[in-house]
């Protein structure tokens, strides 16, 4: 905004308030005028055209007050400039803050005793504290109207505040349309919306005793929220039937361990064995009656979504692609995990506390009316977390279920530890016992099986942005199945190409899979891409 000859006269001659309240209301008026002004860094001040600088100016103003002798024309005693400990003397805009302090003892400053020139500012800020300072400027001058220069500043900042009275009110206008908006907004900020989220996992897997192969699972979310203490998910999945080497092995038998395995989910990929069909894997309700309490309940519902979590290995798009290292199989039960069931899940985690507790009963076949939810094909859970510091997690778990007429009872102990802010361990130990007649396996059962599994995750290795890991477990180390110990060990390297796509290569090797010392060892490498949207 270039300045007329007649308004450039007047304030050259004015002492420095109304000057620099000029060259302000001229700069503010121009940006609000020109908004191409406010593409400019807020480090650089705007130049007029007549040579000066506008200066930026802060939303916090000091107000006159009364002083313990009870004076209210008395002004509390502001810091000197020299005091401001990021204003210097070289600063361009040192001698107008020196000035407004002196002579009209106004001074914008934070409590602590800094000016932060360089805090950018919207425009409607700035207006706002240009508005403000020019109603305090009345009160200050009218106290000093015994001052010949102070009264022909008065004189000279009611022709600016007539002169640009127009735009004043245009300003305050809309600064009062804005709170309006505001308002409005805070008091309806959210509404009944459903997001869709998607996930589309392709894996190309290869090794000995196969051949290459895809293996492909998509996923669709639904998520909706009546208010902002519930949630409501629904998930559509379907697969391509793709399998693996190591599946390849566990499927020729009774498939005891493996990703769809009776007895744990310990295969290759986690992703692998989806059938073609679009299935619902996914349907309940999740609400707080209270701040530290949520409780869930639906039609569809997998236990590793409530208990058994690990930050540092619980994501099979993300980190490991084997079960045995996503979830303890002695916990989470692999034939109500996979098709998930109805129930009920509640997480209780008290606020500035260092425990937390979750407990869930779910039952896969509750939908068949010869079954119901206290038949075959359930499981009830307990988790009790302790987290003595941001380290440290450990989770104690208890898991009572029934599958294929087998009671299991089993014990859990879930820990994680976070070295610094890239490295991480992580370990699952399990224990528990299966009797009874199992009508999949048609035998008898008497078992007490140990499970185990520790990794190691890295952040930033290499390539920053980079997540790598390895781990190695045993999913189902007992004598009264198989003849011999099924060993997991993996390795992979995840690199996310941008927000929505990552790839990553993994490494697989698998000792006597399903038990059975027959089937030796198989290795196998998976290129695994993921798609999220």
């Amino acid at each position: 905004m270039e300045l007329n000859p007649k308004q450039y006269a007047r304030l050259s001659q004015l002492q420095p308030l109304p000057k620099l309240i000029g060259l302000l209301s001229c700069g503010i008026f121009s940006q609000l005028c020109f908004p191409s002004m406010a593409s400019l860094p807020h480090h650089e001040a705007p130049t007029l055209d007549v040579g000066v600088q506008v200066a930026e100016f802060s939303p916090i103003a000091t107000d006159p007050v009364t002083t313990p002798d009870g004076n209210p024309n008395a002004l509390e005693q502001l810091p000197m400039v020299n005091e401001l400990s990021d204003v210097k003397p070289t600063d361009w805009a040192y001698q107008a803050l020196k000035s407004l302090m002196e002579r009209y003892g106004i001074l914008s400053a934070y409590p602590d005793k800094t000016f932060r020139g360089n805090k950018p500012m919207t425009r409607y800020e700035f207006a706002a504290a240009l508005a403000t300072t020019l109603d305090k400027i009345e009160g200050i001058l009218a106290n000093a109207i015994g001052d010949q220069y102070v009264r022909q500043d008065a004189i000279t900042v009611r022709r600016l505040q007539k002169e640009y009275a127009t735009v004043l009110s245009q300003v305050r206008e809309r600064i009062d349309n804005t709170e309006s908006k505001a308002a409005e907004l805070e008091a309806n900020q959210f509404s009944t919306t459903t997001k869709l989220q998607g996930q589309q996992i392709a894996a190309i897997t290869g090794g000995s005793s196969a051949s290459s192969t895809i293996v492909s699972r998509t996923r669709l979310n639904l998520i909706t929220s009546f208010n902002q203490k519930d949630l409501l998910v629904t998930q559509l999945e379907s697969g391509n039937n793709g399998s693996d080497a190591v599946g390849a092995e566990q499927r020729e038998g009774f498939n005891l361990l493996g990703s769809a395995g009776l007895f744990a989910n310990a295969g290759g990929l986690d992703y692998s064995d989806y059938e073609s069909n679009l299935k619902l894997r996914r349907l309940y309700y999740t609400f707080r009656p209270q701040d530290d309490l949520a409780v869930t309940v639906g039609a569809k519902m997998a236990p590793r979504d409530f208990i058994d979590k690990n930050s540092y290995a619980n994501d099979e798009a993300l980190d490991f692609s084997s079960g045995i290292f996503l979830n303890n199989p002695l916990i989470i039960q692999n034939q109500i995990d996979r098709t998930s069931g109805a129930g009920i899940a509640v997480a209780w985690s008290p606020k500035n506390s260092k425990f937390a507790a979750r407990g869930l009963y779910i039952a896969a076949d509750a939908n068949q009316p010869t079954q119901g939810i206290s038949a075959d094909r359930r499981q009830a859970s307990v988790e009790v977390e302790y987290a003595p510091s941001n380290q440290l997690k450990l989770k104690l778990q208890y898991t009572n279920a029934q599958i294929n007429d087998t009671d299991i009872n089993a014990f859990g102990v879930n820990a994680e530890y976070r070295m610094n802010l890239n490295t991480g361990f992580f370990g699952r130990v399990g224990y528990g016992s299966y009797e009874g007649f199992n009508t999949a396996i048609n035998r008898n059962l008497d078992a007490h099986p140990f499970s185990w599994s520790v990794g190691l995750q890295q952040r930033n290795l290499v390539i920053p942005g980079t997540l790598a890991g390895v781990a190695v477990g045993q999913p189902f180390v007992t004598g009264d199945l198989g003849n011999a110990t099924q060993t997991n060990f993996e390795a992979f390297y995840n690199l996310r190409l941008s927000d929505s796509v990552s790839v990553t290569p993994i490494f697989t090797i698998v000792t006597n899979p399903d038990n059975d010392k027959d089937n030796g060892t198989i290795w196998q490498s998976t290129l695994r891409t993921v798609f999220s949207f």
